[in-house]
C-alpha cells in the first residue's frame, strides 16, 4: 500500500518518580536518606531508510508511545530509563506540525535521525536533597512528563526526472521500457494510482531516477482528478519531461494538452515551469494519416525553446535519444549547481 501523507501522535515516556527511603541496617540506627532518582522516559526518533518507500506503517499505527522510566528505589538505586522508540520513514519524508507549513525536518538522505518527542526527566530521590542543615528530607521529585507531538508526515519522492502528462499518454509504458520498474498498464484513465520510480542506466557508471507521476488533468491543482494528490512528488525533480499522446485516438489537441499541464504545474508551484523541460510526443506508431498533429506540437516546442522528441514507447522507437537528452540535461543541471 502506497501512503504518502499521515497524521501521527507521538508520546514520549514519562520520567520515573524519585524515591523517599532511609538507610536501615543493623548497627546503624540513624541511617541517612538513600532514595534514588527515577529513570528518564524514552524518547521517539524518526530515522530515514532506503528499505521502505511508503508511510503505510503509520496508517495502521497512528499513535506511538515510548516506554516510561522506572521509579527510583532505596539504597540510591536509580530507576531504569525507558527504552527509546525508533520509527523508520522513507527517504523524502517531510515532518511538519499539524496545520502549519514550517518544516521541522526533511529526510533527504538515508540514515538521518530526528528527535521527534523528548522523554521526560526522572525525578530526584530524597538522597539528592540532603544538606548539612537538612539531613533527613522526606520528600522527592516526581518525574517529568514526556513530550506529546501531533505531526504530519508527508512523503515527497526524490527523483531526478519527473514524467508528467494526461492519463493514458504512455508514461507508465515509457518508464517500464527504460527502467526495471513494472507499473500497472491498461487502456483506461487513471490506471496509475501511485507514483512509480525507476532507475535508468545510462552506461556502466551513470544512472538516474525517473518518477512516473499519475495523470494530470485540467484544474488538478484544485483537486480534480488525481493531480492534487501527487503534484507534490514533482517538487523535488530536477527535470520535467512532458509526455504527450500524439495519436488521433486521444481526441484531444496535443498542443492544448501541453499548455494545460504547464498551467497546472504553474498553479501548483510557479517555480516548476522554470525548470528544465523536455517535450516528448508519444505513440508515433499510431500517427500515419495525422502527421500534422506532430508538426504542430514540434513547432510549439521550438517556439518555447524546448528539446523535442518523437517516440513510440510501446515499439521502443526513439527511446535512446530521449534517455541521452535526460542524461545531458541532468549533467548540465549538476554543472550549474556547482557554479
Amino acid at each position: 500500500m502506497f501512503v504518502d501523507q499521515v497524521k501521527v501522535t507521538l508520546r514520549a515516556g514519562k520520567g520515573g518518580d524519585g524515591c523517599v527511603s532511609f538507610r536501615r541496617e543493623r548497627g546503624i540506627p540513624r541511617g541517612g536518606p538513600d532514595g534514588g532518582r527515577g529513570g528518564n522516559g524514552g524518547s521517539l526518533f524518526l530515522i530515514s531508510t532506503e528499505s521502505i518507500n511508503s508511510l503505510a506503517y503509520f496508517r495502521f499505527h497512528p499513535i506511538n508511545k515510548a516506554k516510561k522510566g522506572a521509579h527510583g528505589e532505596g539504597r540510591n538505586r536509580q530507576g531504569r530509563s525507558g527504552t527509546d522508540l525508533e520509527l523508520r520513514v522513507p527517504i523524502g519524508t517531510v515532518v511538519r506540525e499539524i496545520d502549519k507549513e514550517d518544516i521541522l525536518f526533511d529526510f533527504v538522505s538515508p540514515d538521518l535521525k530526528f528527535l521527534a518527542a523528548q522523554g521526560g526527566k526522572g525525578g530526584r530521590g530524597n538522597a539528592s536533597f540532603a544538606t548539612s542543615t537538612h539531613q533527613s528530607p522526606r520528600f522527592r521529585q516526581e518525574g517529568q512528563p514526556g513530550e506529546e507531538k501531533e505531526l504530519m508526515l508527508e512523503l515527497k519522492l526524490i527523483a531526478d526526472v519527473g514524467l508528467v502528462g494526461y492519463p493514458n499518454v504512455g508514461k507508465s509504458t515509457l518508464i517500464s521500457q527504460i527502467s526495471a520498474a513494472k507499473p500497472v498498464i491498461a487502456d483506461y484513465p487513471f490506471t496509475t494510482l501511485v507514483p512509480n520510480l525507476g532507475v535508468v542506466d545510462v552506461d556502466e557508471f551513470r544512472s538516474f531516477v525517473v518518477a512516473d507521476i499519475p495523470g494530470l488533468i485540467e484544474d488538478a491543482h484544485l483537486g480534480h482528478g488525481l493531480g492534487i494528490k501527487f503534484l507534490k512528488h514533482i517538487e523535488r525533480t530536477k527535470i520535467l519531461v512532458h509526455i504527450i499522446d500524439i495519436s488521433p485516438y486521444s481526441q484531444r489537441d496535443p498542443v492544448e494538452d501541453f499548455h494545460t499541464v504547464k498551467k497546472e504545474l504553474e498553479a501548483f508551484d510557479p517555480s516548476l515551469v522554470k525548470r528544465t523541460q523536455i517535450v516528448v510526443a508519444n505513440k508515433i506508431d499510431l500517427l500515419p494519416g495525422s502527421e500534422e498533429r506532430l508538426e504542430k506540437l514540434k513547432k510549439q516546442a521550438k517556439q518555447e525553446g524546448l528539446p523535442f522528441f518523437a517516440i513510440s514507447a510501446l515499439q521502443k522507437i526513439g527511446l535512446k535519444q530521449v534517455i541521452d537528452a535526460m542524461s545531458r540535461a541532468l549533467y548540465e543541471f549538476q554543472e550549474d549547481a556547482y557554479v
